[in-house]
């Protein structure tokens, strides 16, 4: 009996050194031990960050993963959580389905992480959330605005829908450009399902749609389309085109004359970062409508440390913007956080039950909450106007906006 209690002392004694012996470890998901982890021989726990670090939206997927980064710093600097450290383990979905597969495989099946966020395009969620959710038995938290619909057990949405995308914006939009739209967006599933929804809110704001179509994701020639616009006399052009077509169109547009002619254009998902795919004076009164923008940093204290932080941490071209998913990726992991400390436990059911009603006070463009039973999420909802380069806030929501998804 005595040998084998020396026995299990030394296995645990060794098992302790090679978990301090990582936890010591340098690199981007590591982190150092702390004396107030008092449950930290437990091991770390593990959140897997699935983003396209490379790919037409490594723009956005960078300033994810480095939001990533920021949270699970600012969390392991104040104790960890239960009494345990954050391990970030960041793999690249490449804006590519079948490269993505195999690498969110790995952060399930090698890394057994106990949450994956990440994915942009719906078509990528669409592609990695059974192999996390059904195959990987763990959480999935996607970050990014989108076009709804998605009411998967275990599968929690911290960016925009449609609802909270345009039943503001539009009738803004008629408003403040006219009644006549045209719909045009990239061919895949964002685009043609909030053009549906889109749709029947302008008609039902007492606009009319004049034509919509959707284009290959690769295209940048848009001169048929353009001549349309102006030909039909659109009034606001409600786009969907994304990158890398997208900065094409607008210069087109542009070149036509369309916006020096009254016309208006609108847009859900630009931010600071997608501003930068045009000069200015070829967007400029572009509107977008998003739940954050940097010029809120001036009025709001909690918007503005966080933007500080960011910029402190990760300067350079990747900025800290809604339309990127930054801000749902920030919001999803404050709302996770939430709800460990919750449950007191990273065991899924028990996590998933607590996430469902978590509420955050304090985030980017404001509190923030999800749904009971609808695994989505309220949140403050902003229209912005470009200016010389930049966004101008034009109009707010008095409060979280719901999302009446599910």
């Amino acid at each position: 009996m005595l040998n084998d209690h020396r026995q299990l002392s030394r296995r645990r004694f060794l098992g302790n050194f090679a978990f301090v012996s990582a936890a010591i470890a340098a690199g981007p998901g590591s982190w150092v031990i702390r004396p107030d982890w008092a449950n930290a021989a437990e091991g770390p726990i593990r959140i897997g960050i699935a983003t396209d670090l490379t790919g037409a939206l490594g723009f956005a997927g960078n300033t994810d993963a480095n939001v990533a980064r920021m949270v699970a710093s600012e969390i392991n600097e104040n104790g960890g959580l239960l009494g345990r450290p954050i391990d970030l383990l960041i793999e690249d979905t490449a804006s590519n389905e079948s490269v993505a597969v195999g690498n969110v495989r790995k952060l399930i099946q090698r890394d057994k992480v106990d949450l994956v966020l990440g994915g942009i395009a719906s078509s990528m969620r669409n592609a990695i959330k059974d192999i996390i959710i059904s195959r990987g038995k763990t959480l999935y938290i996607y970050p990014q605005a989108y076009e709804g619909r998605e009411c998967t057990p275990y599968l929690f949405c911290t960016g925009p829908v449609p609802a909270q995308n345009c039943d503001r914006f539009i009738p803004w939009l008629i408003k403040n450009g006219g009644r006549r739209f045209a719909l045009p967006g990239s061919n895949y599933v964002w685009p043609q399902t909030i053009n549906a929804y889109a749709r029947k809110v302008i008609e039902s704001s007492g606009g009319e749609v004049v034509f919509e179509e959707y284009y290959p994701l690769d295209q940048i020639d848009f001169s048929s389309t353009v001549s349309r616009i102006t030909s039909n006399k659109v009034d606001v052009v409600f786009n969907s085109v994304i990158p890398p077509g997208v900065g094409s169109f607008f210069k087109q547009l542009y070149e036509a004359g369309f916006s020096r002619n009254g016309g208006q254009l609108g847009c859900v998902y630009y931010d600071e970062n997608t501003l930068e795919m045009n000069q200015a004076h070829e967007i400029e009164g572009l509107a977008s409508s998003l739940d954050y923008y940097k010029a809120l940093a001036a009025e709001d204290p909690v918007s503005a440390k966080i933007q500080s932080a960011y910029e402190k941490q990760f300067p350079g071209k990747f900025r800290f913007s809604a339309g990127s998913a930054a801000t749902g990726t920030y919001r999803g992991l404050k709302l996770w956080e939430a709800a460990v400390r919750e449950a007191g436990t990273i065991d899924r059911e028990a996590v998933a039950a607590a996430l469902d009603h978590a509420k955050i006070a304090e985030g980017p463009g404001g509190p923030a909450e999800m749904v009971p039973g609808k695994r989505h999420c309220r949140m403050n909802m902003y229209i912005g106007v470009a200016k010389a380069g930049q966004y101008e806030i034009v109009a707010r929501s008095a409060g979280p906006v719901e999302p009446k998804e599910c």
